[in-house]
C-alpha cells in the first residue's frame, strides 16, 4: 500500500512517511556535508525518532514535514514541508517551512520546487497567513532557497535549542504572507 500523497510537483511527491524511507533518511541525517550547520548527526534512534515526529504531526494537524520522493526515479529524497517549532521564541508559536535533502539531490532546484508547492498548499488548503523559516546565519544555500520562494528576512534570533557560545546559536528568521 502506498502512502498518502499531499503535495505533488512537476518532478516530486511530497507523501507521508513509509518504512522504506527510514534507511535512507538515517544516512542522509549522518552525512556531515548535509548536517554541517547542525550541531551534530543524527543517529538511527535519533532519525526514527523525526519520522515518528513528522507521522505524528501529519497525522494530528493534516501537514508536516512530509517525506519527498522523485518521480521519475522513485528515490527517496529527503523532507519539504509545514510544522509547528517545538520551542519557544519571540515568533512562536508559528508554522514554520523548512526542508532537508540527501546531497545527491543538491542543485536540481528540487529544495525550491517543494518548497514553492508546500507555501501553496499552506496558504491555499490550510488557509495559513504566514509561514516562517529560519536556519543558521552561516547556511547561505537554505537563506537562498528561502529568498527563492519569496521569503523576506524578518530579523535574527538566539536558537534556544543550541547552546549558548555555540557558534550556530545564531539564526536569520525569514517569513512570507
Amino acid at each position: 500500500m502506498s502512502a498518502e500523497i499531499y503535495v505533488e510537483t512537476p518532478r516530486l511527491i511530497l507523501r507521508q512517511w513509509q518504512q522504506a524511507d527510514v534507511k535512507p533518511f538515517s544516512e542522509l541525517n549522518n552525512d556531515e556535508d548535509v548536517m554541517e550547520f547542525f550541531p551534530s548527526v543524527s543517529t538511527v534512534d535519533e532519525t526514527m525518532a523525526q519520522i515518528d515526529r513528522a507521522t505524528n504531526h501529519i497525522k494530528q494537524h493534516g501537514f508536516g514535514f512530509f517525506a519527498v520522493e522523485r518521480k521519475d526515479n522513485g528515490e527517496f529524497v529527503g523532507f519539504t514541508g509545514l510544522s509547528h517549532p517545538r520551542f519557544e521564541s519571540y515568533f512562536t508559536p508559528c508554522v514554520e517551512i523548512d526542508w532537508r535533502l540527501s546531497k545527491a539531490n543538491w542543485g536540481y532546484g528540487f529544495a525550491t520546487e517543494a518548497a514553492k508547492a508546500c507555501l501553496q498548499f499552506g496558504f491555499e488548503n490550510l488557509k495559513i497567513d504566514e509561514i516562517f523559516s529560519f536556519t543558521t546565519e552561516h547556511n547561505i544555500r537554505s537563506e537562498n532557497v528561502m529568498k527563492k520562494i519569496g521569503m523576506v528576512k524578518a530579523g535574527y534570533f538566539e536558537h534556544p535549542s543550541v547552546a549558548d557560545g555555540h557558534p550556530l546559536k545564531r539564526h536569520v528568521l525569514y517569513k512570507i504572507s
